[in-house]
């Protein structure tokens, strides 16, 4: 069953290559979504896939990322199916 992911990052996320390896990491997982920088500092990514893929590309995040991200909000919901692919939006 598809499942989509609603993520914020916190921490230093910004100008650090964040979304672009989000987007390479979603690639290779096959994960449909976008991922964009936030006006007050944070990142955030809506993912949908199968959960055991959104599993895999949240841990590669996280381990990417282990000295930037201070903080993750997530709220699992119903994949939409409305993504195509993964972007990163502005």
């Amino acid at each position: 069953m598809r499942k989509q992911y609603h993520l914020f990052f916190s921490g230093t996320v910004q100008g650090v290559g964040f979304r672009f390896t989000s987007r390479a990491l979603a690639q290779r997982d096959k994960i449909c979504g976008w991922v964009k920088n936030l006006s007050d500092g944070r990142v955030e990514i809506i993912a949908e896939s199968d959960k055991e893929k959104l599993d895999s590309f949240l841990s590669g995040l996280k381990e990417e990322f282990k000295h930037n991200i201070t903080d993750i909000e997530k709220q699992e919901n119903k994949a939409t199916g409305k993504y195509q692919d993964f972007q990163i939006a502005f």
